[in-house]
């Protein structure tokens, strides 16, 4: 059986993490930069966990994305995530896609909404679907240097249809 899942992808930049993602791919079709993306203008965390906006951070670049990105069940959904808004802030950016310093866990979540072109991430269900912390002296957050920018995971196969908000996050803290 075959479900199909529209995604719109949102983002929660936490602790110290200063980097946004902002592009996504799907089975390895890569969308435009901000394409389905609600990215905010900065690469400044929320810290305050009351805060609605610690769902997906706030002050998006404007305008918002309503694009739906359509995967299945089984799909390699790819988040790509760059220091500032299309990625270097300056030639040799140290800190792009995220500063080496900072190690944490990257994790995704999806929260099931009626229209994820119009829906609000603030009071939705999120629930977990893909953690990577730290394993064999390697953080999730180093796979996103590795893949510089880009990390990848498969949609699980027991999501029901329908639409969903995405998030996807990075708990970076420095570690020197």
């Amino acid at each position: 059986m075959m479900y199909v899942l529209s995604i719109l992808a949102s983002l929660l930049v936490a602790a110290e993490a200063h980097s946004i993602f902002q592009r996504i791919s799907v089975d390895g079709k890569a969308y435009p930069n901000l394409a389905g993306v609600r990215a905010p203008q900065s690469d400044f965390p929320v810290y305050d966990v009351t805060d609605a906006a610690i769902a997906c951070n706030q002050g998006y670049v404007q305008p918002v994305s309503t694009q739906v990105i359509e995967a299945k069940a089984g799909s390699k959904i790819g988040m790509w995530w760059g220091h500032v808004i299309g990625g270097a802030q300056y030639a040799n950016d140290g800190d792009n896609p995220i500063s080496p310093g900072h190690k944490g866990p990257v994790m995704t979540y999806l929260a099931k909404v009626d229209n994820a072109a119009t829906a609000s991430p603030n009071g939705l269900r999120w629930f977990k679907i893909q953690e990577e912390g730290l394993n064999n002296g390697i953080w999730g957050e180093d796979r996103v240097l590795q893949g510089k920018g880009w990390y990848n995971i498969t949609m699980p196969s027991c999501i029901s249809p329908g639409d969903y908000l995405m998030r996807h996050e990075l708990i970076g803290e420095p570690r020197f």
